[in-house]
């Protein structure tokens, strides 16, 4: 399986609460940039999938938050998979500032047809993870 993804991602306020704490669903944002990038990474844009009629679905998603991340933090995202099947994705996502660990995400994704209806992962992403 391919090795695991990171990238940095900055706070915003934007990004924070009423008291300058990342607000909870700011991280899904977060985890979302970081399942991009892993699969830019790997060759698959989502644009191209959707001209070939294949999106990608959040089916399940389970987080744990460790500690806060505040205003104007950098923060990096780790993206790595835990398993596959032909339709499926389990992914294994942390966040952590200066190493320590704020927040853990397991997420199931999921192949679906843009017009409804599952669909099996793109033949060059089951390609990548297999390498």
């Amino acid at each position: 399986m391919s090795q695991a993804h990171r990238m940095n991602v900055r706070v915003y306020y934007e990004d924070t609460d009423f008291s300058g704490n990342v607000y909870h669903a700011s991280y899904l944002k977060f985890f979302e940039r970081g399942r991009t990038e892993f699969l830019r990474d790997m060759g698959i844009h989502h644009a191209e999938l959707a001209g070939e009629g294949i999106a990608f679905a959040v089916r399940a998603m389970q987080i744990e938050f460790e500690g806060a991340a505040h205003i104007d933090d950098l923060l990096e995202v780790e993206t790595a998979v835990a398993s596959f099947s032909g339709a499926r994705l389990l992914l294994e996502q942390t966040i952590r500032r200066d190493g320590v660990v704020l927040t853990r995400a397991s997420v199931q994704v999921v192949a679906i047809k843009v017009g409804g209806g599952a669909a099996r992962l793109p033949r060059t992403m089951l390609a990548a993870l297999r390498a």
